[in-house]
């Protein structure tokens, strides 16, 4: 007899989801499209979403709150997941220069170490930029930061996609030249 409740259960868990999907995709797709670059982000956090959804066991008893707000977490860990990317980009050539930037500057680490560590090469960062001829800076800023391919700043700007890569390849040896000495001095490398 128990198994048959488990079974009717799941069925009805099953329900529920599939009228939360149709009830709440449209809201929050467009939730998550005005603070993502592209419609593919969008789909893939929303699919996270629902599938976070599905793996719940604990009750929720404000479903619209809770689902924004997974939402709003999911877009969070993308960006800072590109921002990891954007670090690798900067500081690795390939697999093997492993510097240990990420766990400090994305850890959850709060002791007054590492703050003073990321405020150091968060300045030196913007400093960085800031010391960039201003094609150079756009093209990384508007391709890493912003995460808009190189086609549609070339259709945007009007200047060709093969410069706009040697511009941001330029930006990426400064940035990595200036953090390297950051790098030396905090992480004793």
């Amino acid at each position: 007899m128990e198994e048959v409740l488990s079974i009717a259960a799941t069925m009805s868990e099953q329900k529920n989801i599939t009228e939360t999907i149709k009830a709440y995709s449209k809201r929050l797709f467009g939730f998550i499209k005005q603070r993502v670059a592209s419609n593919e982000d969008a789909e893939d956090i929303l699919q996270e979403v629902f599938y976070q959804l599905a793996g719940n066991t604990k009750p929720v008893e404000q479903l619209s709150s809770w689902l924004f707000t997974i939402a709003r977490n999911k877009i969070t860990d993308s960006y800072r997941k590109k921002r990891t990317e954007l670090l690798d980009d900067i500081f690795f050539d390939n697999e093997e220069d492993d510097t240990g930037w990420n766990e400090i500057l994305f850890s959850e680490n709060t002791d007054p170490e590492t703050e003073y560590i990321r405020s150091i090469f968060w300045t030196t960062l913007n400093e960085a930029l800031n010391e960039l001829p201003q094609e150079q800076k756009e093209a990384f800023v508007q391709h890493e930061l912003n995460a808009i391919s190189f086609d549609e700043i070339s259709k945007h700007t009007g200047v060709s996609v093969a410069t706009l890569i040697s511009r941001k390849r330029y930006a990426v040896l400064h940035l990595r030249q200036r953090l390297e000495i950051v790098k030396n001095e905090l992480l004793n490398f």
